[in-house]
């Protein structure tokens, strides 16, 4: 396919989308003279331009496109002009009735092709490989299935700090969080011998967490990251030497950007969820205690450093 538009349309949270670059990536790499837009959620999308791997990111909670959501609507004449643009459209929404699919059908001839909303748990494919499944349809096979954002393209990281550990010690849900007791053991391990230094990310969910945090470091050694765009946090969480956080969004990032890191993982299911990075140690709870679990953690944190000699 020369020139033309393939649209993707992928709406969820930070992990699902970036377990979907692999399928932006691959479409971009097939079709390279063809333009690749997303239509999902700017300030979560904004990672594909990033990544080098769309031309535009349109907004998915446009006003414009709610009409398509309703059955035998009044369908937006914009939207409608957008999509009759489109060659091919993967959608990624949940759309059980099919009504925004034969919505599209009424305003363009764009081959529509649907991919899962959700990862099919029951199967044993990680989540970034069903991701990739709908491509087939284009003769597309044995994409790379490892989530990438890499330097160029746009993407400039920050230089990396081998000594500074990045960590996140929250996420989407508190049930997938470790106890509060088991990162004040962790930060103390980490910062013995003052050498280290920390840069500690979240938003309103991680606030008293990291509060306290921030409360028992030497503030010289600590840098707070909050409210930033999420191609920022990539660009510092890619000049970091390791990384520690939770079944996240965030350590989908981290494992990106290549950094070496541990997810601290409760009760979703591994196979399918975690970061897809061999750089990336799972550490399950319940194997044994949190605190337990420390020495093996450090000792994974502490590996890449110590073979280059810091």
């Amino acid at each position: 396919m020369k020139q033309g538009r393939i649209l993707v349309i992928r709406g969820g949270a930070i992990g699902d989308f970036i377990l979907t670059l692999p399928a932006l990536a691959a479409l971009r790499s097939t079709f390279p003279d063809t333009r690749v837009e997303v239509l999902g959620y700017p300030h979560i999308a904004s990672l594909a331009n990033a990544a080098g791997v769309v031309d535009a990111v349109v907004p998915i909670e446009s006003r414009a496109l709610a009409s398509f959501f309703a059955r035998n609507g009044s369908l937006d004449p914009a939207m409608s002009e957008y999509f009759a643009g489109c060659q091919v459209i993967f959608s990624y929404l949940f759309d059980p009735d099919e009504i925004f699919r034969e919505n599209l059908s009424r305003v363009t001839r764009a081959q529509v092709i649907q991919g899962p909303h959700r990862p099919d748990e029951t199967r044993t494919e990680h989540a970034a490989e069903q991701l990739l499944r709908p491509l087939e349809r284009m003769a597309i096979f044995g994409a790379d299935s490892i989530p990438r954002i890499t330097a160029g393209s746009g993407f400039s990281p920050s230089p990396r700090d081998p000594r500074l550990i990045a960590v996140h010690p929250g996420s989407g849900s508190a049930r997938k969080n470790w106890s509060a007791e088991f990162w004040q053991a962790l930060m103390a391990r980490l910062g013995e011998g003052g050498v280290n230094r920390f840069l500690l990310i979240g938003g309103e969910a991680e606030g008293n967490r990291l509060d306290q945090m921030v409360a028992r470091l030497p503030s010289d050694r600590c840098e707070l990251l909050t409210g930033c765009p999420l191609p920022e946090v990539a660009r510092r969480l890619a000049g970091a030497g390791a990384f520690v956080g939770h079944d996240s969004g965030i350590s989908h990032l981290a494992a990106a950007v290549g950094l070496r890191g541990v997810a601290l993982w409760r009760e979703s299911n591994a196979t399918i969820w975690r970061p897809r990075s061999d750089l990336f140690r799972l550490e399950q709870a319940g194997a044994r205690s949190e605190i337990e679990a420390i020495p093996e953690i450090l000792k994974w944190l502490s590996a890449e450093r110590s073979a280059a000699g810091h």
